[in-house]
């Protein structure tokens, strides 16, 4: 029986994700949480943790992404590319491809979290896959061609899933046509809560017609918050599953 305290041996995730790593500490700070890194702290260890990996890694995302996306869809324009890879590099999606490597099994978390069911938190899987990301790039002396090969597999499902099941609607202009069949009625969107590093903010923002809450969301991006929050909405009104 696996202990849920104890991380998962590295060569499990590196036979996952078809690389050994030649620098350890790279994949080793890529699956070290804030959480476990104060814990150590506290008993006199320094102990190197995720942010900045996950810093690097946001950009290296993005890049291939941007990459793959432009090439794919040569007769999209600006504002549809962004929508698509805005749905492959959200929290959500990120914490999918996390998932389908097991990416929480491998990480030091700090007790409070492990008894928290961290190794599968939305937030804490995203950012180590992320980190994750960047400890390949660095690894392989900075080569987006390994990040692809690893990469694109998951973003290239998850694009075509999103396509079949209609992701790319953007829920703020279809919930903004139906208050608008009504006159005098007031949408708006307010930012509950910021926090994070300046590097990484998290957002958390509720959808109001006439003051009253519609809908709740939560994200890197205000922008995408709000789109959840429409979604949340719509689903309410009964416009959206």
């Amino acid at each position: 029986m696996n202990n849920p305290i104890k991380p998962k041996s590295l060569e499990g995730l590196e036979s996952r994700i078809g690389h050994t790593f030649r620098n350890k500490e790279y994949i080793t700070v890529a699956l070290t949480h804030s959480s476990y890194s104060n814990e150590m702290k506290s008993k006199g260890q320094k102990t190197p943790f995720n942010e900045r990996l996950e810093f690097l890694g946001d950009s290296v995302l993005s890049i291939v992404v941007s990459s793959y996306i432009f090439d794919k869809y040569k007769n999209k324009q600006e504002g549809d590319l962004t929508k698509i890879r805005a749905a492959v590099v959200c929290e959500k999606a990120l914490a999918k491809y996390a998932n389908d490597i097991s990416l929480g099994d491998y990480m030091y978390l700090g007790h409070g979290e492990i008894m928290n069911n961290g190794r599968k938190r939305p937030s804490i899987i995203a950012d180590a896959f992320e980190a994750l990301l960047a400890a390949i790039y660095l690894d392989t002396d900075e080569s987006f061609d390994v990040v692809e090969r690893f990469l694109i597999p998951f973003i290239s499902a998850e694009i075509e899933h999103i396509t079949e099941t209609g992701v790319f609607v953007d829920y703020k202009t279809a919930l903004q046509q139906i208050v608008q069949q009504v006159n005098g009625e007031i949408l708006e969107y307010v930012c509950t809560e910021e926090s994070g590093p300046a590097h990484s903010r998290h957002f958390k923002v509720e959808a109001r017609l006439n003051s009253n809450i519609i809908g709740r969301g939560e994200a890197k991006t205000k922008r995408e918050a709000e789109q959840q929050a429409a979604h949340e909405a719509l689903i309410l009104f009964g416009e959206a599953e």
